[in-house]
């Protein structure tokens, strides 16, 4: 094989819940500065995203991506704009299999999952980090209404990169 038909073959180890506490913040500026980690996924509703930020600035070697999350933590639009996303607590559900049913077979749940992605879309583009890739909170993107939302939405943000784990 010629040199310029030989593949990629970089390897990027990326970290998971950025934003979600100063804990993780920590670990991932730690672990890019000194070790391996290449990429990290930002969350961009949780406690901690701006600090996440603000670390990335500092690391600008370091490969951000959206961490959408539409499950298991906090949502960037309020309550009211997405009451079927939401469990008891004011949380996003964590019902994963019901959750996803609903997601299939409502058009009303899937209008709420469309704004909540576009919305963390928009938080993420307003970081003003460049966007390394997709992924999401618990696998959830590979729902397959969420993929077809997520490949409808993310392009117009500068998505061109979805993780996609092989376990």
């Amino acid at each position: 094989m010629s040199p310029a038909a030989q593949p990629d073959r970089t390897l990027v180890v990326t970290a998971d819940d950025f934003g979600l506490s100063r804990e993780v913040n920590e670990a991932v500026e730690i672990a890019h500065r000194d070790g391996i980690l290449t990429a990290a996924s930002l969350m961009v509703a949780e406690p901690w995203a701006a600090d996440a930020v603000e670390r990335a600035r500092r690391l600008p070697d370091l490969r951000v991506g959206l961490h959408l999350t539409l499950v298991e933590g906090r949502a960037v639009l309020p309550p009211a704009e997405i009451p079927d996303l939401l469990g008891p607590d004011g949380r996003l559900r964590t019902d994963l299999a019901r959750y996803g049913v609903g997601i299939f077979l409502s058009a009303r749940v899937r209008g709420q999952v469309r704004a909540e992605i576009e919305a963390q879309f928009a938080a993420f583009a307003r970081t003003g980090l460049r966007l390394a890739h997709v992924d999401s909170h618990q696998h959830f993107h590979l729902h397959p209404t969420v993929a077809r939302l997520l490949f409808a939405i993310g392009p117009r943000f500068g998505m061109t990169t979805l993780r996609v784990p092989v376990e």
